[in-house]
């Protein structure tokens, strides 16, 4: 009876793997049949006119979305602002790849043009260029009577004299050091605190009177950047739907040596999931497993970026908040829904299997999503087939451009408008009268109260103080007292009393925190004592413990041993909160050696998180000494170094230890130092992650998946290539056999005619 059962188990066995070898083969048969299907309905890419263009979205229920500029009003547009008379400024990155080599990418064509609407109809019906003759501009911002304006590698402020450029002032001659067109600072987002933030970027900036104020701030994102209602930054990179702060920007830099601070660069929403509604073979990536799916979709962000936090009422109760993404390789917009619990902020997609926005156009390319006076949505779209910069060019993408005639067309560009349907958004505007813009700091409308916020700093109306003073006093709590809190601020009156009537002990967490940030515009001796008070008492509270410890840099200029004592209380309240430790570590540059030593000495537990962030700043100090020591390196692998800081570092970091949510290390990685073989293959074809680094296992999202090659790009010789792994293979703790540019030319020849890049397995 056993064996007969033992038989009839065996022969089901058999029975079911039959089945399941047939559904493998039919599957595999229906994915080919999916993929040859969608190949031939979208064999062609035709470049659709504005109006054949609207037809082929496909947008939210309940939503419209309208054309407000076209070519040849508006030409390949990449930033925008609006002026307080709702006037668009917008940066037209013109050069930007005109074909898969880049022919004339350094044409001096790139412009800053100013559209209006003079009817109220909502599009765009007069263009005056303001300045022309750029090469790549990328970022614009206004900035009391002027305009600033990232042309790489400057920032500069250009006044305003009635719409037309006047004198140039130049604010940073390295804002884009290092780098290309698709890793160089960006963004130029004036927040809450009335400094102005970057994406790709960790310095900041502030104007104060004729003076430019540039300090260094966290390093977030890559392209586009966006503020919550609370004044907490967001950012994302191309491979991650979006990342942020959890508190306020200014808060938790003071210790170079700290590389990763918890509560910053945060995974917001994990969930990198697409869904477009076309297929998007045209992805650099396209060919390797994974990344398109069976109808040639693209399965995960592979160029998300320009993330806009909706801060209207516009849309409605049930859109305040959201996240917005835009993903161009993919043609569609993104809508992500966040959410507060204590001081995190997570997320999750809208939607399951859809988009907020999606085309059937290839040519759709959402590059930045900005809020509007109207309390609409604007896409920025460059309407080009091409947005792959040459550098990481691969040959399949260019075999895609080649099938489908991408290249062109070069003089187009879209910038549209998402509103409700049936609806007629009224343009709101604003004067300089300040009890007009303090008025205004009460709107429903975002945009509104941070251009009224701004207007008043840039105006330094002081007439303005009593009317804020007075809406703090006013018992009614909204986010107007946020923005009154930080234009006084700005006007340099703010007092301790005006924080304390915005923070409330059983109040909004976000809120708080936020109020709580802006202690050190006040801190004094007058009020030194009360303050110390105030935070001694929040050291033991799970909310405002990490927000506590970032204050206490600024407490320490007037009471050392007080910020010590309250220092020792926070991670003795909280040794294994990685944000409590991040703050702690934040007060001891130079000084964490002592600190690991006066933890070991309280708990010798050698798994406390603040044990354990200590020894890994230590180890960076280490390293990045060592990194500062390879001048002669660079003289030796001249071309090497340059290579390296133009390309690599922007993702390796300078000391190569790795960028969060980027790269993982050069720096002691066995990868570098290993057989220069495996390196140059890797370099010259890219690799897909994971990988393990030293012990490590690096994969998505906590770095971008793919690294890409550079065996197809003509910009760099073989003898270049040899230069920049020989450098790399020695540079820091690194200490390697030299690369030849014989060994680069065999490893070429070797892998003759190969595209993809590699994993670990088949280096292996």
């Amino acid at each position: 009876m056993a064996n007969a059962i033992t038989k009839g188990r065996i022969w089901m066995g058999f029975l079911l793997a039959g089945i399941t070898i047939a559904s493998c083969n039919n599957a595999e048969k229906n994915s080919k049949a999916d993929s040859i299907a969608m190949r031939r309905q979208f064999a062609e890419s035709p470049v659709l006119s504005p109006a054949q263009a609207l037809q082929h979205f496909q947008v939210e229920n309940g939503f419209t979305v309208q054309l407000v500029a076209a070519e040849p009003d508006v030409i390949v547009p990449v930033a925008m602002t609006f002026d307080e008379r709702g006037r668009m400024w917008v940066a037209e990155m013109t050069g930007y790849m005109p074909d898969t080599v880049g022919t004339g990418e350094e044409a001096m064509n790139g412009k800053i043009v100013i559209l209006e609407d003079t009817n109220g109809d909502g599009a765009a019906d007069t263009r005056t260029v303001f300045l022309d003759s750029l090469i790549l501009p990328r970022a614009l911002c206004i900035v009391g009577n002027g305009l600033l304006v990232a042309e790489p590698p400057r920032l500069w402020h250009v006044e305003i004299n009635d719409g037309k450029a006047g004198k140039k002032t130049l604010v940073d001659s390295a804002y884009t050091e290092g780098g290309n067109v698709e890793h160089q600072p960006n963004g130029l987002y004036r927040a809450m605190d009335n400094w102005i933030y970057n994406a790709k970027a960790s310095k900041r900036y502030r104007r104060e009177g004729n003076r430019w104020l540039k300090e260094d701030t966290h390093f977030r994102g890559q392209w586009g950047i966006s503020q919550d209602s609370y004044g907490r930054l967001y950012y994302n990179n191309n491979s991650e739907n979006l990342l942020g702060d959890y508190f306020s920007p200014g808060l938790g830099s003071t210790n170079e040596n700290q590389r990763r601070v918890a509560g910053y660069n945060e995974n917001i929403v994990p969930d990198n999931r697409t869904y477009p509604i076309r297929p998007t073979p045209g992805v650099n990536r396209g060919y390797m497993k994974g990344v398109l799916d069976d109808s040639l979709r693209l399965v995960k962000f592979t160029a998300a970026c320009g993330p806009l936090i909706y801060r209207s009422s516009l849309y409605g109760r049930e859109y305040q908040e959201n996240a917005f993404v835009a993903e161009p390789s993919a043609n569609l917009i993104k809508r992500n829904i966040l959410k507060d619990s204590s001081f995190f902020v997570k997320g999750r997609q809208a939607y399951a299997g859809r988009e907020f926005l999606a085309s059937t156009d290839e040519r759709f390319r959402p590059v930045n999503l900005h809020a509007g006076p109207d309390g609409a949505i604007y896409v920025l779209d460059m309407y080009r087939g091409i947005i792959q910069h040459k550098t990481y060019l691969t040959p399949y993408l260019k075999n895609e451009i080649g099938a489908r005639s991408l290249t062109q067309p070069l003089n187009c560009g879209r910038i549209y408008r998402i509103i409700p349907e049936g609806s007629k958004p009224v343009r709101e505007t604003l004067n300089n009268n300040p009890a007009d813009l303090v008025k205004a700091l009460g709107s429903e409308n975002g945009w509104t109260r941070d251009k009224a916020q701004q207007m008043l700093v840039d105006g330094q109306y002081k007439a303005a103080v009593p009317l804020l003073k007075a809406l703090l006093q006013d018992s009614v709590r909204s986010l107007a007292d946020l923005h009154a809190m930080w234009t006084l601020e700005g006007l340099h009156a703010l007092t301790l009393d005006d924080i304390l009537r915005v923070y409330q002990e059983d109040g909004n967490i976000a809120v708080n925190n936020n109020a709580l940030a802006a202690i050190p515009s006040v801190l004094d001796k007058s009020n030194a004592a009360f303050i110390t008070k105030l935070l001694a008492e929040m050291a033991g509270h799970t909310n405002y413990a990490p927000v506590t410890g970032f204050l206490l840099p600024a407490l320490k200029k007037y009471n050392a041993a007080a910020a010590n004592e309250i220092l020792t209380a926070l991670y003795h309240n909280f040794p294994n909160s990685p944000y409590v430790a991040a703050a702690v570590i934040s007060n001891v540059r130079d000084k964490e050696v002592q600190l690991l030593a006066d933890v070991t000495a309280w708990n010798p537990d050698t798994n406390l998180i603040i044990r354990r962030r200590l020894e890994k700043v230590i180890k960076d100090i280490r390293n990045n000494r060592q990194a500062n020591a390879d001048g002669a390196l660079a003289k030796e692998y001249p071309r090497g170094a340059l290579i390296f800081k133009t390309v690599c570092q922007t993702c390796h970091g300078t000391d190569g230890d790795g960028i969060q949510s980027l790269a993982p290390p050069l720096n002691h990685s066995e990868i570098v130092t290993g057989k220069k073989e495996r390196l140059i293959a890797i370099v010259l074809y890219g690799l897909t992650g994971p990988v393990e680094v030293n012990g490590k296992v690096y994969k998505a999202p906590e770095i971008n998946a793919d690294m890409p090659g550079i065996a197809t790009s003509d910009e760099f010789s073989d003898a270049d290539i040899a230069q920049l792994l020989s450098f790399i293979r020695n540079a820091w703790s690194n200490k390697a056999e030299k690369v030849t540019e014989k060994d680069v030319q065999a490893v070429r020849q070797q892998y003759k005619g190969r595209q993809k890049s590699f994993t670990m397995e088949e280096l292996k």
